[in-house]
């Protein structure tokens, strides 16, 4: 089962990695189609161009993550600073993603509609919840390990 897990895992990833960079290669011609056909539309096409090369990088160390966490080096977490490291990387890239996303968004609102920002403002808001959940999480995982080196220390 270990074997049949790690595999798909690793098939997992490299699909993923390749979509990342198909998303990417998407953006960068959507941008170049169109700029040789209007240089005033280039604009939105430059905001989108980096919203697909920025979700295709949050995809593809998705997949990293998971190639060597899960394929490369699964032999699980040793020590919980360990975990908490690994688990921190995963969620940053989420984070710069979410964010970035949020930007995008708020840089592509229309003026003349001024309700068309309430999505990428709560893309915004969510991105700085997940930010404070994992500071809440390093601090109670960091006191978690700190009690259990006096424990062992007093055993």
């Amino acid at each position: 089962m270990h074997y049949l897990s790690r595999l798909t895992f690793a098939i997992g990833s490299v699909m993923l990695m390749l979509l990342a960079v198909l998303l990417a290669a998407f953006g960068m011609s959507g941008l170049i189609e169109t700029l040789l056909h209007s240089w005033q539309d280039g604009q939105k096409a430059v905001v989108h161009a980096i919203s697909y090369v920025v979700i295709s990088m949050a995809v593809f160390d998705v997949a990293k993550y998971f190639m060597e966490e899960e394929v490369i080096l699964s032999r699980g977490k040793q020590t919980l600073a360990e975990a908490r490291t690994s688990l921190t990387k995963f969620i940053t890239s989420i984070i710069i993603a979410v964010f970035v996303e949020g930007l995008v968004g708020i840089f592509e609102t229309n003026k003349e509609s001024p309700a068309t920002i309430l999505y990428p403002a709560s893309l915004l808001l969510v991105a700085t919840g997940i930010v404070l959940a994992l500071g809440i999480y390093q601090k109670l995982s960091v006191t978690a390990e700190r009690e259990k080196k006096q424990e062992n220390l007093t055993d």
